[in-house]
């Protein structure tokens, strides 16, 4: 009786191990870990992701969740560092259907041989091109990736007969070295040419010398790689170094992250981002309905219109809890397989995974934008593009 009565014990203890680590239907709950930079240099990025993320995630089970289940967020800060983002994963994987991913390109790197060997569906919130080229079996993007921002800048060069492209980037973000990388292998197919070439670290206080190398060029423009306070620095210097070229910014630029703090000296430029930042100037249909709703619920929220990096947090939430409803589980595998094979307009564009492209969205859905009055608006290029 003593052994039949530890045999019984022992077996509901594993029985319930089993449960508690159990990653398909029989869940009560939806898991969702998000690894996100809430302190450190990419908080500004970081905090708009996570509002937007738990918003997103309160809007959907306030509805009866997924499939009549609520979802439960977990969250860690990763402190904008590369092997604190590989601890987060390591505590959320066990316990998490699906991972969102941090928004520093460099954290995210650090953490997809992680996902790799533990095929966990994970979202990224970084646009770097080496998450998904070549592609990771449950890795997926949500921003706009390097190589994509590249390419819309040149595009937008060509249609404004501009040939000449200086180019500055931050060689410490990998985002920022993507980016460069993607304008210089491509700048040849719509005839740009990209000198003079400077580089900077994210560490870096003063341009002069990239302005002066600028200056002795004959470039038609600057285009700079950069995200957090480098971009700043550089475009208040820029304002008041003379040069008359057009400064070129990428989405990382793409909110008042970028505008307060720039102030007056970011008049002028023209920054690339998500079709959601200048919702307001899109014609009515179902992308602008998909901007409109978190615009909507988040101005309400928080008293300001959703940044880049919030419209990435939301749009992350939407395509995971649309993969699940698909596979109908939350599988690991199947819902990997859902998202290979998932279409979904939210406010950053129409995405369009498969097998072979786990980044989903195309040049159509970024804007190229001037700032005019402290607001984004669509160059004639892109609003040509919506019409």
């Amino acid at each position: 009786m003593r052994r039949t009565g530890l045999l019984l014990v022992l077996t509901l203890a594993i029985t319930a191990a089993s449960c508690g680590n159990d990653t398909g239907s029989g869940a009560d709950t939806i898991r969702i870990g998000q690894i996100v930079s809430l302190t450190g240099n990419y908080s500004p990025l970081g905090t708009e992701n996570q509002k937007s993320v738990a918003l997103a995630v309160e809007k959907i089970n306030a509805a009866g969740g997924i499939g009549g289940k609520q979802i439960e967020l977990s969250v860690r800060d990763d402190k904008s560092l590369p092997d604190q983002a590989v601890l987060a994963f390591n505590e959320l994987k066990g316990g998490s259907d699906a991972i969102i991913g941090s928004p520093f390109s460099n954290s995210a790197l650090a953490t997809i041989p992680l996902v790799d060997r533990e095929e966990i569906p994970y979202v990224s919130l970084t646009p770097a091109d080496e998450q998904v080229n070549p592609v990771h079996p449950y890795v997926f993007v949500v921003p706009a990736t390097s190589g994509t921002y590249a390419e819309a800048a040149l595009q937008y060069f060509q249609s404004a007969k501009l040939t000449k492209v200086a180019l500055a980037y931050d060689t410490k973000s990998s985002y920022a070295v993507a980016g460069a990388k993607g304008l210089q292998n491509k700048a040849s197919q719509y005839g740009v040419t990209v000198a003079p070439i400077e580089e900077f670290q994210t560490t870096a206080t003063e341009f002069g010398a990239v302005f002066t190398h600028v200056r002795a060029s004959d470039a038609q423009a600057l285009m700079v790689w950069a995200t957090g306070a480098p971009a700043v620095a550089l475009t208040k210097q820029y304002a008041a170094s003379g040069l008359t070229i057009p400064l070129v910014l990428t989405g990382a630029q793409a909110s008042k992250l970028f505008l307060e703090p720039a102030g007056p000296a970011a008049e002028g430029a023209v920054i690339a981002s998500s079709v959601g930042v200048v919702g307001e100037h899109l014609p009515a249909g179902e992308l602008k309905t998909a901007v409109d709703e978190l615009t909507s619920s988040f101005t309400t929220k928080y008293g300001y219109p959703p940044p880049q990096f919030a419209q990435d947090g939301w749009s992350g939430v939407k395509l995971l809890a649309a993969a699940i409803e698909k596979a109908g589980d939350t599988d690991r595998k199947k819902v990997r397989d859902a998202l290979e094979g998932l279409t979904l307009t939210t406010p950053n564009g129409t995405y369009t995974y498969s097998a072979t492209d786990h980044s989903g969205l195309t040049t159509d859905f970024i804007s190229v934008n001037t700032i005019e009055g402290g607001k984004f608006v669509p160059t004639e290029f892109s609003k040509a593009r919506y019409k």
